[in-house]
C-alpha cells in the first residue's frame, strides 16, 4: 500500500539496508571495538538513516553512504562524550590481556591484535579498503578526505603492520 509519494522507494531501500546489516556491523565492531557498542551504533546509524531516506540520491552507492552515516554517528559520539583517550587506553589494555593470556590464537586473532595496535585513521582506512573491500574513492568520500589521502593512510597503516608483524 503506497500513498504515491514515494513510499515504495523508502520500502525497496529500506530492504537493501537490511541486507547490509551484516557488513554495517563488522565496520561497527572495528570502529567501536565493542560487541554491544557496536550494535548500538548500527542501530542509530540505520535509524538516522531511514529518517534520511529522502537525502540519498538513487544511483550512487547505499553501501558507502550508510557507512558515511555510521562513521560520522561514531565519531559524533566520541565527540560529545569527550573520553576518547580513556576508551583507547581502556582498549589497550584489554589487548594487552588478551594477547598475553592467549599467545595460542590463530594468525586471524593474531593479525586482528595489529590491526588494533594502528592508529585509528590508519585502521579505519585499512578496514575499509582491505576488509569491507571499497575502493580507494569510495573509502575516500566516506571519510571526506582526497582519494590521496586515503591511499597514503592505506599505504602508512601497511607499512606500519608489516613493522608490527615482523
Amino acid at each position: 500500500m503506497t500513498d504515491g509519494d514515494g513510499a515504495a522507494p523508502h520500502t525497496a531501500l529500506q530492504r537493501q539496508i537490511g541486507t547490509l546489516l551484516p557488513e554495517l556491523r563488522g565496520f561497527a565492531r572495528f570502529l567501536a571495538r565493542d560487541r554491544v557498542a557496536a550494535d548500538d551504533l548500527v542501530q542509530d546509524s540505520v535509524l538516522r538513516a531511514f529518517n534520511a531516506l529522502d537525502q540519498f540520491q538513487p544511483g550512487t552507492n547505499l553501501k558507502a553512504w550508510l557507512f558515511t552515516i555510521l562513521r560520522n554517528q561514531f565519531y559524533e559520539q566520541l565527540r560529545r562524550a569527550r573520553r576518547e583517550t580513556a576508551i583507547m587506553a581502556e582498549f589497550a589494555e584489554t589487548d594487552t590481556a588478551i594477547v598475553s593470556s592467549q599467545q595460542a590464537r590463530s594468525e586471524i586473532a593474531d593479525l586482528q591484535v595489529l590491526i588494533f595496535k594502528l592508529p585509528p585513521l590508519l585502521r579505519e582506512a585499512l578496514i575499509l579498503v582491505g576488509a569491507q573491500g571499497l575502493s580507494h574513492d569510495e573509502a575516500a568520500a566516506i571519510c571526506a578526505v582526497p582519494v590521496g589521502t586515503m591511499k597514503a593512510r592505506l599505504s602508512r597503516a601497511r607499512a606500519q603492520l608489516a613493522e608490527l608483524s615482523g
